[in-house]
């Protein structure tokens, strides 16, 4: 794991709620595709059903970063992409389970009118920096 820094609030800026506005960190930069409610099959889960899409979208994510030798702990950016900001309280939700308040990365959240597939309610990348 890196060493990462987390700078909440810079001068001048309004302390950010349910992100971090800068994380730095020295090491290998893992960046990872946006990920959706694929479940191993490549078959989609949880449709209609934001809760069951952020928890199989985490767990992509997870499997993902693990891939490379990261884990949630040396995320520094994480995009939502979702068709209806009311998704984001299931976000928030599942990100919990794999993110604890203190160490969050920063994050942007864009609403799209659509994704890859219409079953799909989110879409969800993250950037790592791991050790050297």
């Amino acid at each position: 794991m890196s060493e990462l820094t987390r700078i909440p609030a810079p001068d001048g800026v309004a302390p950010a709620a349910q992100y971090t506005h800068v994380v730095l960190g020295t090491g290998r930069f893992v960046a990872v595709s946006g990920q959706l409610a694929l479940d191993e099959d490549g078959k989609p889960v949880g449709e209609g059903d934001a809760e069951a899409q952020a928890r199989q979208v985490f767990e992509n994510l997870r499997r993902c970063l693990a891939a490379a030798g990261a884990t949630f702990e040396d995320v520094v950016k994480l995009t939502f992409f979702v068709t209806d900001m009311a998704h984001m309280s299931a976000i928030r939700a599942a990100r919990a389970e794999h993110i604890p308040d203190d160490r969050l990365p920063a994050a942007s959240a864009v609403q799209v009118a659509a994704l890859v597939r219409p079953e799909f309610l989110m879409e969800i990348e993250a950037f790592a920096v791991v050790s050297p």
